[in-house]
């Protein structure tokens, strides 16, 4: 019987490291693979501020 995973339309990148240092080798990964995140600043100074605002808050 063949490889179900065989069709799989993505793959993911090859790895570096093994158990838990097992990473995505950065050579291997392209724009392609989804590596950029823009809004990532943003978004943190985002979660920062609410989570400020939740901490000040009177229960």
């Amino acid at each position: 019987m063949s490889d179900p995973l065989d069709k799989a339309t993505s793959k993911a990148p090859a790895t570096l490291g093994e158990g838990c240092l097992s990473r995505y080798d950065p050579e291997d990964m392209s724009p392609e693979d989804g590596t950029e995140f823009l809004g990532a600043a943003e978004l943190w100074e985002q979660l920062k501020e609410q989570q400020q605002d939740d901490v000040k808050k009177p229960v």
